[in-house]
């Protein structure tokens, strides 16, 4: 028999080391986090190492949330927590990449076929800019923009100074639009 879990339920079970409760969280969160994750990772299969990093600690630590804002973003903290560590495990150094090269666009022949649709391309174009982008620049990016963390307090995560936050979103952003002019200029030929 299939049980219908109210996220409050499931919080409580996982409180409780019930396995069906986490079971239910794992399922009920994997698709948003995953894509969390990917906005940090590049490579599928480490994003993915990443979220089972992640679920644990959020397994290991769901008795502290205390109910004061929403659970997906204290979940979502952790798991942004995890991807940071993870890069910072995989590259020493990498926030100190100042290499305008680390972003190279390489046009591929045929890249898109007519039927898509202009909201579609834009959409996949900038995810693919994004994650073109180097460790660090994505870093910040990401936190910045998709989590809204000031250069203050991304600075504190990335153990780097606000300067060097800003320094970072600012490439990123001249990468990004780079990289979009270069394509929506070869889709308007």
């Amino acid at each position: 028999m299939k049980q219908n879990w109210e996220l409050e339920d499931i919080i409580e079970g996982c409180k409780s080391s019930d396995r069906r409760a986490q079971e239910q969280l794992f399922k009920k969160f994997y698709g948003k986090m995953l894509v969390v994750c990917q906005r940090y990772i590049r490579d599928k299969d480490s994003a993915q190492e990443v979220l089972q990093e992640g679920f644990i600690k959020v397994f290991e630590h769901i008795k502290g949330y205390d109910k004061k804002g929403s659970f997906e973003g204290w979940m979502r903290r952790i798991i942004v927590n995890c991807a940071i560590d993870s890069i910072r495990k995989s590259k020493k150094d990498w926030m100190l990449s100042d290499n305008d090269n680390d972003f190279k666009y390489v046009p591929e022949e045929d890249e898109f076929g007519e039927e898509w649709e202009i909201t579609t391309l834009k959409a996949e174009f900038a995810m693919e800019a994004i994650n073109k982008l180097s460790p660090a620049y994505k870093a910040v990016f990401n936190l910045y923009v998709m989590e809204e963390f000031t250069h203050k307090e991304i600075a504190e995560i990335l153990e780097i100074s606000e300067g060097t936050s800003k320094s970072n979103l600012a490439k990123a952003k001249m990468n990004l639009q780079n990289y979009l002019k270069q394509k929506f200029t070869k889709i308007a030929q």
